[in-house]
């Protein structure tokens, strides 16, 4: 590997960690470079939250090596929570103390915490911090957190699964103060379910399956090379589309302006179908790269078979 460890804010390499029988870890990789937020995606049991616990020092693997900012994740832990924060996907803390006690002891925690940063982001975040812990909903105790992790000034936030429980509003809220915190230099390793939640933040994702990452990189490399969809309404129906090699799943429609087409036109077959559509002078048309969604589940699939 050609960069130096202090280049990676998460290093790890051929994780394996074993519950009795169950093989939570099997080999996998996983490297987050300092600047970046990284997507960790997975079903449920694919071991992201299992890697992430080996990051924060909380279990000893049974084989292979994790350093955090440039650190031994189990020697060091106590050196490395001082420059970190973590989210958890549920949240339980004190319950006897106020939503505003809990953050300034978990800002204790965490590092130096922004007192002006804080009590924007309780307004941010709409958040009472004066109920007790034990009165807030799943989606308050989620924003308890969420101010206490992105209000300390860190090298590092570790966020697992951290918009659980909030409402569509939150979640804006959320991707807006999690992309000033990158930009103003914090690194990001986010381990999320919701796929537009990863997208909108990431440029950089791995996916694991069965506690190995079946695929790690930036989403452009992801999509390279897969099937744009193409959405288009012209006066009449185009002929032709059909016999373009590469074009897949074509469905034509009636609509008040004339005929829907819609396909998917892989990169060879793109330019001929842009050319068929520019000569029909379409009044509507909308072109889409492949979602993240859909994305994760090619690669899912494609993976399974290779899996012992």
């Amino acid at each position: 590997m050609s960069k130096s460890l202090s280049e990676f804010a998460v290093d790890a390499s051929r994780l394996v960690k074993r519950f009795g029988k169950l093989t939570a870890l099997d080999g996998l990789d996983l490297i987050v470079s300092r600047g970046e937020i990284h997507g960790f995606l997975g079903p449920n049991g694919a071991g992201k939250s299992t890697t992430i616990r080996a990051a924060l020092g909380q279990l000893r693997l049974d084989c292979g090596r994790i350093t955090v900012l440039g650190m031994d994740a189990w020697e060091r832990a106590v050196d490395i929570h001082a420059r970190l924060a973590y989210v958890p996907g549920d949240t339980m803390l004190w319950p006897g103390l106020t939503g505003g006690q809990c953050i300034d002891l978990l800002g204790g925690f965490h590092g130096n915490m922004n007192r002006r940063r804080r009590d924007e982001l309780v307004e941010r975040f709409d958040l009472d911090p004066t109920r007790r812990f034990r009165t807030y909903s799943k989606g308050n105790r989620q924003k308890v957190a969420l101010v206490a992790a992105l209000a300390c000034d860190v090298e590092l936030l570790i966020l697992d699964e951290p918009t659980s429980g909030l409402d569509p509003v939150m979640e804006a809220v959320f991707q807006q103060v999690v992309a000033e915190r990158a930009e103003a230099g914090t690194t990001v390793l986010l381990s999320s379910h919701i796929l537009a939640e990863v997208e909108a933040l990431c440029e950089t994702v791995t996916v694991v399956r069965a506690g190995r990452a079946v695929f790690t990189g930036r989403l452009a490399e992801l999509r390279s090379g897969r099937a744009t969809a193409v959405d288009a309404v012209t006066a009449t129906a185009l002929p032709g589309l059909a016999g373009i090699e590469g074009v897949d799943r074509l469905q034509t429609d009636a609509v008040p302006r004339g005929v829907r087409t819609t396909l998917l036109a892989n990169v060879e077959a793109l330019p001929a179908v842009l050319a068929a559509l520019s000569a029909a002078r379409p009044v509507q048309l909308e072109l889409r790269p492949p979602s993240l969604e859909q994305l994760f589940l090619d690669n899912y699939i494609m993976s399974s078979g290779d899996q012992r």
